[in-house]
């Protein structure tokens, strides 16, 4: 069978929300991009196959940039966090990139190297019966099970290390291949009528002793049934369908034990993931290896480009059928650093990484696998993939010349990155601000509350910030950084203590929906003045559900406003930043 050839600059695989931040970080910087993916639906771990929630820090500490930008266009679109509407937003957002190109159901079977790089990947789409030679010059594996790393000859580690070899004192005295398993999640829906279980002939038979340590009352837990795990003690890749399938026997036993023994008359099964979630494979070697200690200590890296804020939750490779609590959460600060030398290959030299894979020690990674963390991940790898392009640099040439130029790229893209200010620009530096209250603080590098400080301007619905430039400045581009609730406490209806997440596991009857953050300013005006002085509209937003929004304007003006004129809610308008390109 023929083989279909494509050519691009920078080819993903796997598009979970890792590979979706990289190829969309790539695609907005200039890349001609490819994204692979072996599953008809985008999202990973975090689609409707699977359902796992997408966590990560908290409050002030919530991931921004693209994955902020995803989570609002759902609150936006989906208020009863219905999973197939989070797939759309999903895919909206790849297919409406136009520098990405998409392959679904699409696995990648083989590689062929030039030395030490990556020439080009031999992919087979199932739907199609076709094969792709795929050639890029920068690939990124963010497939989680590190599908590159055999083939390539990237070096890579599996299981748990010594505590010795880093001085970490919650992995084991002696290296093993134990990792952390695989989950099967199932989703329920109170009704308003009784309904019966009927079991599969399969089903495992589980008394209440076999759920301790497990929540499963419906009525007094939100829980998600992560615990539902196995796969730590098994083969990550030859017994994969075995641990699958007893996943599916406990799942139904779960469920048939739920309805025999806890009050669960009104609720109903409604879905079972027959996708397992993975959470440990192997992971990739680059030129560090984040460890137990960096965690704890904040990881202050000169190269940090992302960061995580989730405890070292370290599950038993047992999973289930571990007797005790099924995972111990070793402590970890509320943020943490993740050096951008764990993001790209030690030995191979045009591959990057992101996600559950990269390079850390199993301890590190109890910390830094989770999803948000993991799309933080993928925009800084998609990110420096644009700058190695642009500069004609391996992955390693970014470390070496060009870091603070990814950070200040990151950061103008509303990543934050813990212990870095943002500069403005000259342009936005140099204007005179005028405004109702101090407005300077919009430009002084901060675009969130840090420690003590809010970073933020607070004026009334009617006032105005405005730039006065001293004479005519042509302007392209207006950057603004809206407040959008990273506690989210201002969002309510559904269930409570749901509110953070893109989809639910317990769906109760009559739920109401859930509201969006009432913070964000939701209409405003740029203004400019003409010949005799006066204000003229240039662009009117009627409809902005966005923290972040760059905005187009091509103005050649001495001044500029902005007439901030209603929000979603909040009595007050709240403001970042403003930065005029």
């Amino acid at each position: 069978m023929n083989k279909k050839l494509l050519e691009f600059d920078f080819c993903v695989i796997g598009g979970g929300l890792s590979g979706m931040l990289a190829a969309i970080s790539a695609a907005r910087h200039n890349l001609k991009t490819i994204l692979i993916q072996d599953r008809p639906m985008l999202g990973g771990n975090a689609s409707s196959e699977i359902r796992m929630w997408p966590l990560g820090c908290k409050d002030n500490y919530r991931e921004t940039g693209i994955f902020e930008e995803i989570l609002l266009e759902n609150m936006y679109r989906n208020p009863f966090r219905n999973p197939s509407i989070w797939d759309s937003v999903l895919y909206e957002k790849i297919v409406n990139e136009p520098n990405i190109f998409l392959l679904l159901n699409t696995s990648c079977l083989d590689l062929k190297m030039n030395g030490n790089s990556i020439e080009s990947v031999t992919a087979w789409q199932l739907t199609t019966y076709k094969f792709f030679d795929i050639r890029a010059k920068y690939f990124a594996d963010c497939s989680g099970d590190s599908i590159l790393a055999l083939n390539s000859g990237a070096e890579y580690r599996f299981g748990r290390e010594a505590s010795g070899e880093f001085g970490e004192d919650i992995q084991p005295a002696a290296a093993d291949n134990k990792t952390m398993g695989a989950s099967c999640l199932i989703q329920a829906r109170k009704t308003n009528r009784k309904s019966e279980f009927i079991p599969p002939s399969w089903a495992k038979k589980l008394k209440e002793e076999d759920l301790a340590f497990r929540p499963h009352n419906l009525e007094e837990t939100t829980n998600n049934f992560w615990w539902l795990e196995l796969g730590g003690n098994h083969d990550k890749y030859e017994d994969c369908e075995s641990a699958r399938h007893e996943l599916l026997a406990l799942a139904f036993g779960v469920w048939n034990h739920i309805k025999q023994n806890h009050d669960a008359d009104f609720w109903e099964l409604e879905w079972v993931g027959f996708l397992p979630g993975k959470r440990e494979s192997i992971r990739y070697v680059g030129d560090y290896i984040l460890n137990q200690n960096d965690v704890r200590a904040g990881g202050n890296f000169e190269d940090t480009v992302a960061y995580g804020g989730w405890s070292m939750d370290d599950h038993h490779p047992d999973g289930f059928h571990h007797k005790g609590e099924p995972t111990v959460y070793h402590p970890a600060p509320p943020i943490f650093g993740i050096p951008y030398r764990c993001l790209y290959s030690k030995n191979i030299d045009n591959l990057f990484f992101a996600g559950r894979n990269i390079s850390v020690t199993h301890a590190a990674l109890s910390a830094t696998r989770v999803m948000a963390t993991c799309a933080l991940l993928g925009q800084a790898v998609g990110t420096a993939a644009s700058l190695c392009h642009e500069n004609n640099l391996s992955p390693r040439g970014i470390y070496e010349t060009k870091i603070h130029e990814l950070q200040t790229r990151l950061m103008f893209d509303d990543c934050y990155i813990p212990f870095q200010k943002r500069n403005c620009n000259e342009l936005t530096s140099e204007a005179i601000i005028k405004s109702s209250d101090d407005s300077d603080i919009i430009r002084n590098g901060y675009d969130r509350p840090v420690g003590m400080d809010e970073n933020i301007w607070e004026g009334k619905k009617g006032d105005s910030i405005e730039f006065s430039f001293g004479e005519f400045k042509k302007i392209n581009k207006i950057r603004l950084i809206f407040d959008s609730d990273l506690c989210r406490n201002t969002i309510s209806g559904g269930i409570p203590g749901l509110y953070k997440h893109p989809t639910l596991n317990h769906y109760v009857n009559n739920m109401p929906p859930f509201t969006f953050p009432t913070t964000i300013a939701k209409e405003f005006e740029i203004q400019t003045t003409n010949a005799n002085g006066e204000w003229e509209s240039v662009k009117n937003i009627e409809n902005n559900y966005q923290r972040l929004l760059k905005i187009d304007v091509n103005l050649f003006t001495k001044n500029l406003r902005i007439v901030f004129r209603n929000t979603w809610g909040c009595e007050n308008i709240r403001v970042f930043a403003i930065d005029i390109e």
